[in-house]
């Protein structure tokens, strides 16, 4: 079976292809924008990029199935409908969506990649998982402010049900390989939500030094972005006021068999390998 992921390199994306590369009935293809960066033994690295659709068909010949990581840009709904009509008619795809899609962006921005993906003449399952908990431990994101002491999210009286990106992978992995799936959609969670104080308070005890939770200024949430990515973010974070991410579901025991993978465990995994320790 060929499979290919086309952002290898991204967080649910390079879990995935952990969870793959060591089978012997898959010959995965890892999609990167520079397939030099591709070095996952098992992996086999393509050209894939957005910008550049004449390579999506040689990505892309003769694959059973394809886990998609949609792009953040506004685009995205007529990019993901045009790359899906250059692979296999038998192909399965897999999308990386998000809660509540109607919600998101301009015009329902996700739920218009939902629609390209439902309508592409392609079997396919989508996945919708919450926040991700390696933002925690991902330099891009809040790692670096972690282990300075201080946790900034905001609305602190609004709880998120983050999950581990390595549970979505496992769930990914379900739906790509058995047809069962086809046709459904999954909403993803961690077992249990956390309002911003807990989540401080969790660190706090798993680095043995104190961090603290600081509500972000106006704006200061979303420094650093612009354009379509700061509408997003700011929406976004709209959604976790309104309690959108706080929804714990069972859909990650219930398919994998297993209990989802805890904050608690993330962190305390995190702080032992030494993510936020500093200089």
């Amino acid at each position: 079976m060929r499979i290919l992921i086309t952002a290898v390199r991204g967080k649910t994306g390079s879990a995935l292809a952990e969870r793959l590369a060591s089978r012997d009935d898959i010959e995965l293809r890892g999609g990167s924008s520079d397939p030099r960066l591709v070095d996952a033994r098992g992996v086999v690295p393509v050209d894939f990029s957005w910008d550049r659709p004449d390579r999506w068909p040689a990505a892309s010949a003769d694959v059973d199935a394809v886990f998609v990581v949609v792009p953040l840009r506004a685009d995205a709904p007529a990019l993901v409908a045009s790359y899906l009509a250059t692979t296999p008619p038998t192909t399965h795809v897999v999308l990386l969506s998000e809660r509540d899609p109607e919600r998101s962006g301009t015009q329902g921005w996700s739920a218009r990649v939902e629609h390209s993906v439902r309508t592409s003449g392609r079997s396919w399952t989508l996945l919708r998982p919450g926040w991700f908990m390696q933002v925690m431990s991902d330099p891009r994101f809040l790692r670096d402010e972690i282990a300075g002491g201080r946790f900034g999210f905001p609305h602190p009286g609004a709880s998120v049900a983050w999950i581990d990106t390595r549970d979505i992978a496992e769930v990914a992995e379900l739906a790509l390989l058995d047809r069962r799936h086809v046709g459904r959609t999954y909403e993803l969670s961690g077992p249990e939500s956390f309002p911003p104080a807990r989540v401080a308070k969790i660190l706090s005890e798993a680095m043995d030094r104190p961090v603290s939770y600081v509500e972000p200024g106006d704006g200061e949430a979303l420094d650093g972005t612009s354009g379509f990515e700061r509408e997003l973010t700011a929406l976004t974070y709209e959604r976790v006021r309104d309690g959108h991410f706080a929804v714990v579901t069972d859909a990650v025991p219930r398919l994998t068999g297993k209990p989802a993978r805890s904050l608690q465990a993330f962190i305390a995994e995190a702080a032992a390998a030494g993510v936020w320790e500093t200089a």
